[in-house]
């Protein structure tokens, strides 16, 4: 018997799969993973609460008082006389002195900066707030009921502060809590609105704003009047109302068209001013006006656009991106407006046709002060959520996230920090020997007022501190 055995040429050999090698993933190089990084919408950003907590210390510190140090005390510029340190020392004391004092009437210092600043600030924030609360499951009715409460509460809020010095309530709305408040239902209105309808509400605000100034023309017995008050009662000469010539005239102080609201608006409350003619009120010293909150409203619809804009998925280095790029507009705008802050003089081109006043909140301030909130924000919102460097913000952070607190505190205890200071320190030096108070209520001492603004500030921050730690937040 034969066996039939299968012919092995004939045979198919047998295939083995290939095992497929897993591909390694491509990793995209650091660059483009940056491009590509977008934010968590719904992590707090620790920028806005440092940029907020930098503007209120700044406030509250009172510019250190170096501005009234150097009125006191000239001799400090004298100091290194005849040495190399000279001309340095000297530029150093009156650049600190211009900076942290408000300019007279038109351009600006960083002093100027810090209410714009803080009033930006309430822009910014309103849509991370309106979030949070549809986020609770507020409703759009309760949400706004919130926002009137919100309004009323700062104009109460900065009339009491107003208060604190005089004979009976001031009503004066000139603060920047009353201006916050006027006008803060407008722009909520804005909120999660398109940026074109937010850029047409600025363009009415500011274009309206400055017809009515432009086409504002003083009734001539009532300049006069105006013009006695100041001679008569507060002993100026014409240097306190005559700024500008022509078109920009309108923009005056005490004889411009806010100014003449004022007059009527203010002289319907109680005031405790003495009577000249016929009534009471007759101009603000510094020539702020209650009308400020109009063209302001359009300094926080700029922080509501930046809020928008933050709050978006967008990628993180568009934002900074765009947010230099509106300050760079802002800039170039309000220096087509008014040459006076041109950072060269040019005496063949020179017009004021909307001056830069920050005391009337003039149409050009409002954008030009924006230029710098936009600046100011990219620059934290860089450094501190799209790098990471958040450690050095903390002393901001403390500050920013207790602002209405640090405000009223500023306002309110300020001299009772400073007269408890001297008690306590004095005790001190009584029973070690010592000379802390000595050297720090010293009046013979120039640098004395500085280092008491110094020690003050320093008290109120641990404040804020312990009520961080605490969890204690106030919030309006």
């Amino acid at each position: 018997m034969s066996q039939n055995t299968p012919d092995s040429g004939s045979q198919k050999p047998e295939t083995i799969p290939l095992q497929k090698i897993p591909e390694k993933p491509i990793t995209p190089p650091l660059e483009t993973a940056e491009k590509q990084k977008k934010p968590n919408p719904n992590q707090r950003l620790v920028s806005l609460d440092a940029y907020r907590g930098f503007v209120m210390l700044a406030m509250a510190s009172g510019g250190l008082a170096i501005a009234s140090a150097m009125r006191n005390s000239p001799e400090i510029l004298d100091q290194y006389n005849g040495t190399q340190w000279e001309s340095s020392w000297k530029y150093l004391w009156q650049t600190l002195s211009y900076q942290l004092s408000h300019v007279e009437w038109t351009g600006t210092a960083f002093w100027d900066l810090i209410q714009p600043s803080f009033m930006f600030m309430v822009g910014v924030s309103m849509p991370f707030s309106v979030r949070k609360r549809k986020q609770k499951g507020d409703s759009t009715l309760r949400i706004w009921g919130h926002a009137i409460f919100r309004a009323v509460l700062l104009v109460a809020l900065g009339v009491f502060l107003s208060s604190q010095y005089s004979p009976q309530t001031n009503f004066t709305f000139a603060n920047v809590l009353c201006q916050i408040g006027l006008g803060y239902l407008v722009v909520f209105f804005y909120v999660n609105r398109s940026f074109v309808t937010q850029l047409i509400g600025v363009i009415t605000i500011l274009g309206g704003y400055w017809f009515f100034f432009y086409q504002y023309m003083p009734v001539e017995d009532e300049l006069a009047a105006v013009k006695a008050y100041l001679t008569d009662v507060k002993h100026k000469d014409a240097a306190e109302w005559s700024q500008f010539e022509g078109i920009g005239s309108a923009w005056n102080k005490h004889t411009n068209a806010a100014a003449a609201v004022d007059r009527q608006f203010l002289n319907q409350f109680p005031r405790y001013e003495e009577q000249f003619q016929d009534q009471k009120f007759w101009v603000n010293n510094g020539g702020y006006q209650t009308l400020n909150f109009i063209p302001s409203i359009a300094t926080m619809l700029f922080g509501l656009m930046a809020g928008q804009l933050l709050i978006s998925n967008r990628i993180e280095k568009m934002k900074v991106k765009w947010l230099l790029q509106a300050g760079l507009i802002c800039f170039v705008i309000s220096m087509l407006l008014d040459t006076s802050i041109w950072p060269v003089n040019i005496e063949q081109w020179e017009w004021h046709l909307v001056p830069i006043v920050k005391r009337i909140w003039s149409p050009g301030w409002a954008i030009f002060s924006a230029g710098w909130a936009f600046w100011f924000l990219a620059v934290f919102y860089w450094i501190i959520d799209v790098k990471g460097y958040k450690k050095w913000a903390f002393p901001f952070v403390v500050v920013g996230m207790n602002s209405i607190a640090m405000y009223c505190m500023a306002q309110l205890i300020r001299p009772w920090v400073q007269k408890s200071l001297k008690i306590h320190l004095t005790t001190l030096d009584q029973a070690t020997g010592w000379s802390v108070a000595g050297s720090l209520f010293s009046t013979d001492c120039p640098y004395a007022p500085i280092a008491i603004s110094a020690t003050v500030l320093f008290v109120l921050w641990l404040i804020c501190l312990w009520m961080y730690l605490q969890r204690i937040f106030i919030k309006i």
